[in-house]
């Protein structure tokens, strides 16, 4: 059943393009998402594998998100109201994830930090109940934390968390992209998708991101605010799912910025 529910999410070249719309559960509305059904409008047209989504935007649009992958975002770590300097906590269970047709789950993990053992049990209770369901997770890996300064942002940190993660039983990785990517996937033994990370200037500067990251043998990328902030966010999706399913360059990506399908009214 793991296999067969991966299958809604990696297309048969064993990539995917997973666009994180689980924001607001931070941000509330921010800029790109404040108007949820139009953003998720825009991205599936742009051609999304799946969408990475809270549990109230999976019950409030699942008639949109039947066409695509669903990883339900299951645990939260506070609000940009609070100080989010703490262990995170598991807010949903499994078993809401499967009454709401979840094709996987995502949690996140900060080794390093100084919750790092919370938040890594948290990890590992959720894989274990999923597994028991045939429900695969997804591991979010942020050395030191969401804040953690550059000294987390190494080649190691990386490389050690994305391997615990494994090591926990998680079926796929998101994590940062840094140079020596290469090290990161030869020694994690299950799949790892470069996140976005934060919203740049240029699209360009993602596109060359996630294109160093696939040619270090990324499975693909989970892109939130430099897909949903950009000017064309289907374009922006477009561009992205050409770099990861058709090997496209960077130049051939950006082509696709305004071309990608025309959104409905919603």
């Amino acid at each position: 059943m793991i296999k067969r529910r991966l299958r809604r999410i990696f297309r048969p070249d064993g990539h995917a393009l997973i666009v994180a719309c689980d924001h607001g559960m931070i941000s509330g509305p921010d800029r790109g998402i404040e108007r949820l059904e139009e953003t998720l409008v825009r991205v599936i047209r742009g051609g999304a594998d799946a969408v990475m989504a809270s549990y109230g935007t999976a019950c409030r649009f699942e008639d949109l998100l039947a066409d695509v992958g669903l990883v339900l975002r299951i645990d939260g770590a506070g609000t940009v109201l609070g100080p989010m300097d703490g262990p995170g906590a598991q807010f949903y269970t499994v078993e809401d994830a499967l009454r709401l047709g979840a094709d996987a789950l995502c949690v996140t993990a900060f080794p390093g930090a100084r919750h790092e053992e919370a938040t890594l049990e948290v990890l590992a209770r959720v894989i274990r109940q999923a597994h028991a369901w045939g429900l695969p997770v997804m591991a979010e890996m942020v050395p030191g934390g969401f804040d953690s300064g550059p000294e987390f942002r190494t080649l190691r940190s990386v490389s050690v968390a994305a391997r615990v993660a494994a090591e926990l039983g998680a079926d796929w990785v998101k994590t940062s992209y840094v140079p020596g990517f290469e090290q990161v996937i030869a020694t994690c033994y299950v799949p790892v998708v470069v996140l976005g990370g934060p919203a740049q200037a240029e699209p360009r500067t993602t596109l060359e991101m996630v294109r160093a990251a696939m040619d270090a043998g990324a499975a693909g990328a989970t892109v939130g605010r430099n897909i949903w902030k950009a000017d064309d966010p289907a374009g922006m999706t477009a561009a992205l799912a050409a770099l990861i399913h058709e090997n496209a360059t960077v130049d051939a990506a950006l082509a696709r910025l305004g071309k990608a399908p025309e959104t409905a009214d919603v």
